[in-house]
C-alpha cells in the first residue's frame, strides 16, 4: 500500500467516523469528551485532505 493510498483510506475511515457522531449528535447531542473527540477527528480530516491534495499535486 503506497502513502497515498493509506492517506486516502484514513480520509475514508474519518469521514465514517465523523458522519457517526454527527448523526448522534442530531440524535441526543454529544457529550463534552466526544465534542472535543469530533472535533480533533474534523481536525485530523481536514489535515489529511491537505496532505493528499499536496501529494496529487507532486504527482
Amino acid at each position: 500500500m503506497t502513502h497515498i493510498e493509506m492517506l486516502r483510506r484514513r480520509s475514508e475511515i474519518l469521514k465514517r467516523n465523523i458522519g457517526s457522531m454527527i448523526l448522534k449528535d442530531n440524535k441526543r447531542g454529544l457529550s463534552g469528551q466526544e465534542n472535543l473527540f469530533y472535533q480533533d477527528m474534523v481536525k485530523k480530516w481536514h489535515q489529511n485532505e491537505f496532505e493528499i491534495h499536496a501529494m496529487s499535486k507532486k504527482e
